[in-house]
């Protein structure tokens, strides 16, 4: 770093300043679509608290991942929001800092959650018969921690150590958030070491899920093929094709994204798959939940007869 270059206290987002003419527009599009992920995964967990046939593992997962969206999209839309009616998009490098400790460990809880769920739906179809044994309160705890704590502390640390990093020069985030790749382009010292590290970590924290994933979903299907009757096939896969379409929603975006080395993204590509997982994918999974669940559409049906039957009484 040359001796005249000053120190960047705030940073400048492009966002969608190509697409003046348009922010308005998009500002309705994506309020629509906040404030839709945000009552859709309020339902989703409405509806599993309020039904006692739904306490079971999964929806246990469930409800925990439903969580984590919300939080997710919160930690970015509501500033893309308000970038939409200003000209100027600053924000302060602590609250950049803070708004990739909080993006980024969730992204990675989601990781190790969506895991968990795997791993459920693997035993519940392979080992039917010890699934309460395998599966019961204590162990589904101890999941679910592992996969916050798992998050906290690996993304905390890797933020904290991006953040000791210099910026300087025009401060411009060639985003609409805090990303991780975009913040590093604006550090003006050598990053190469920085970003082998963090390749390393993407693909140890991020890939190692996903093999998880792919083994108990291999297992699955061997399992499913071997059942006799098509309608037992059927039902079975029926359980986990939720999950199997969030997880392919969830991992094409991440792996795209976060296992490129820094000469490949460019910041239409970044801006692009940003918005699928920060953004779409949040907003599908209620979607993907209830339509495709017979469980959660039985649910929601039933409190619907009876809240309309209170009413009539």
């Amino acid at each position: 770093m040359s001796g005249n270059q000053s120190l960047c206290t705030h940073f400048t987002f492009v966002a969608f300043s190509s697409l003046a003419e348009l922010q308005p527009v998009l500002f309705i599009v994506f309020l629509a679509i906040y404030l839709f992920t945000m009552g859709g995964n309020l339902l989703i967990i409405g509806l599993i608290w309020g039904s006692p046939s739904l306490h079971t593992p999964m929806y246990f997962f469930l409800v925990n991942l439903s969580f984590l969206e919300m939080c997710y999209i919160t930690s970015v839309v509501p500033q893309m929001l308000v970038h939409l009616l200003v000209e100027i998009k600053t924000i302060s490098v602590g609250r950049c800092a803070a708004q990739m400790y909080v993006f980024s460990i969730l992204g990675l809880t989601e990781c190790c959650l969506l895991a968990a769920m795997a791993y459920d739906r693997f035993v519940a179809i392979c080992h039917p018969l010890h699934y309460s044994l395998l599966m019961d309160t204590r162990v589904c705890l101890k999941l679910a921690v592992a996969s916050w704590t798992t998050g906290v502390v690996v993304e905390s640390a890797q933020t904290t150590w991006i953040f000791t990093l210099p910026f300087c020069g025009t401060g411009r985030i060639q985003h609409f958030f805090c990303d991780i790749m975009p913040v590093v382009k604006l550090a003006c010292v050598d990053t190469s070491h920085n970003e082998i590290v963090m390749f390393a970590i993407s693909m140890l924290f991020i890939m190692t899920p996903c093999l998880l994933i792919l083994c108990s979903y291999v297992r699955v299907l061997v399992t499913i093929l071997r059942i006799p009757s098509a309608t037992g096939r059927s039902k079975a896969f029926s359980t986990c094709s939720s999950h199997i379409l969030v997880v392919s929603l969830f991992y094409g975006t991440a792996l795209f994204t976060y296992l490129q080395p820094k000469a490949a993204h460019s910041p239409e590509t970044d801006k692009a798959t940003a918005l699928m997982y920060t953004v779409v994918t949040p907003a599908l999974n209620p979607v993907i939940y209830t339509l495709r669940n017979k469980e959660v559409k039985e649910a929601f049906q039933r409190i619907t007869l009876r809240s309309t039957h209170r009413q009539m009484t």
